[in-house]
């Protein structure tokens, strides 16, 4: 369960930036090397390898070396651990927010 955490942690902890949130959501389209997807954020290349490597890093992402290029490509599995998190917290909110329903349509007490 701890390293469950610890990996959920890190991946949240990667996406709270909005430069590497755009990332992802750039590299859902398809793989694109890294000096490509650099291009479009206004940044010099050191500052956005570095926002790479913490993707890279925490498993959203795996970069491949052919030659000079280095591509990126989106690891969709670990955003399956987001999704298994998320579905978690529904459903216990669901429950909760079913209990309140029940609460607050049931019969009052003393009235038959």
């Amino acid at each position: 369960m701890a390293q469950y955490s610890a990996e959920l942690d890190g991946v949240f902890v990667a996406l709270a930036d909005p430069t590497r949130r755009a990332v992802v959501r750039r590299l859902g389209r398809g793989p694109v090397s890294v000096g490509d997807l650099a291009r479009e954020f206004p940044m010099t290349l050191p500052s956005f390898m570095k926002h790479v490597r913490m993707l890279e890093t925490n498993g959203l992402i795996r970069t491949a070396k052919s030659g000079r290029v280095r591509t990126c490509v989106l690891n969709r599995d670990r955003l399956a651990l987001i999704d298994g998190w998320l579905a978690e917290q529904r459903r216990i909110w669901e429950e909760r927010t079913d209990r309140l329903e029940q609460f607050v349509t049931g019969p009052e007490e003393g009235n038959p």
